[in-house]
């Protein structure tokens, strides 16, 4: 059971140093108690309080980085209790089942959507590449010697131990998760896991399974795991992922406390309304990696959008670089954008800018530049404005 802030207190030196970056130990003590900060940014902690509190007070799920990529480490269910720390990555799936062209369009298409909107760089961060039974390990290696061109953190998705051998060495030098243990090859994934220095990801087909998979591989000593909720049906993935996260957060159990991975692709079968629905869902609902066949424009718009809205400060704004756009004279085929980062002090500049364009325009223009639409057809709107660009 966590401990609370005046246990945390007792254990301080009770100096009131301000190494830890706080105003009081007490103050500290409530951080550490919420999770915010861990006990070990007090430098001046003896070696016997660290021991008795780090297990503790330390977060209910691990948190790991894959790369440059961080999972896990919330403590929270929903964003309006408290920031949560780390956004759900999307990675698009590549099977060696498909065809050499059709692996090769999957894998092309991956860096095409690629933006930046308010100050944060929007892509598919990681590549899902998937075994299927019928294919050899030789044929595993080289998708993932394919995949890994593109310089991405994988998602190995394997329960042959020969094929995930193959594909690990076929990934050498390249940021992975081994997503493959089961109750039947948990022992040796989890070596191939610690051989290369990777998460493992843990699969049963129910909850209680997966709960005593995870017992055994923590008592065997690996606790740098992810679950993977299942394929079974959506209604299956939402009901484990909704309550992993909530076993972890609320009810304190850390056999659950660990990221989780859901493969929309497989849930979807095919269907992209479905799967652009249910990549949303999972973003919302707990997913720590979400899977998808694809990742287009239409798709990428509304859900990094979601993703951003939900993953980040509500105390701290967001906010793009102040300035304003330089626009060039365009011809009827280059739109004109407008600028959306303007800055509230250049406004009064561009007030009496375009009160001086009013002056010089003829009076056809400014009549036309303030008719109101609402009172025309669309037809005479579409008219009107014809005129104007002729």
């Amino acid at each position: 059971m966590a401990l609370k802030g005046l246990d945390i207190f007792k254990l301080t030196p009770k100096t009131n140093c301000k190494d830890c970056g706080n105003p009081t130990c007490m103050a500290f003590a409530m951080k550490v108690a919420s999770g915010a900060i861990p006990i070990e940014k007090c430098p001046h902690m003896s070696e016997a309080a660290l021991s008795t509190l780090s297990e503790a007070t330390a977060p209910p799920m691990k948190s790991y980085k894959v790369g440059d990529l961080a999972l896990g480490g919330e403590t929270v269910l929903s964003r309006h209790e408290k920031t949560l720390v780390s956004k759900t990555l999307y990675a698009v799936q590549v099977c060696d089942c498909m065809d050499e062209a059709k692996q090769d369009a999957v894998l092309a298409a991956i860096p095409a959507v690629d933006y930046e909107r308010i100050s944060e760089r929007m892509y598919v961060e990681m590549v899902y590449v998937r075994h299927s039974s019928d294919k050899s390990a030789a044929d595993y290696a080289a998708l993932v010697t394919k995949a890994k061109a593109l310089g991405r953190p994988m998602v190995l998705s394997c329960t042959d131990v020969e094929a995930m051998k193959a594909g690990v060495e076929a990934a050498a030098g390249c940021s992975i998760i081994v997503n493959g243990a089961d109750a039947g090859n948990f022992a040796d994934m989890s070596a191939i896991a610690a051989g290369a220095k990777a998460l493992l990801g843990v699969r049963a087909e129910s909850l209680e399974q997966l709960h005593e998979l995870v017992e055994k591989l923590e008592a065997a000593g690996n606790k740098n795991l992810i679950l993977d909720v299942g394929e079974a049906s959506v209604k299956d993935a939402y009901a484990n992922a909704v309550q992993i996260r909530r076993a972890a957060l609320k009810d304190g159990d850390r056999t659950f406390g660990y990221p989780s991975i859901v493969n929309v692709a497989g849930l979807a079968n095919g269907d992209a309304h479905l799967e652009a629905a249910l990549l949303s869902l999972f973003t919302c609902k707990y997913g720590s990696i979400v899977v998808c066949s694809e990742m287009t424009y239409a798709k990428a718009l509304p859900l990094y959008g979601l993703r951003q809205n939900i993953f980040t400060d509500p105390q701290k704004p967001m906010k793009v670089a102040p300035g304003h756009l330089s626009h060039q004279r365009r011809g009827r085929e280059q739109p004109l954008l407008p600028d959306r980062g303007l800055r509230p002090d250049l406004l009064p500049g561009l007030r009496r800018a375009g009160a001086q364009q009013d002056a010089c325009e003829p009076a056809d223009h400014r009549r036309l530049r303030h008719v109101r639409s609402d009172r025309l057809g669309r037809r005479q709107v579409l008219q009107l404005l014809h005129q104007e660009v002729l």
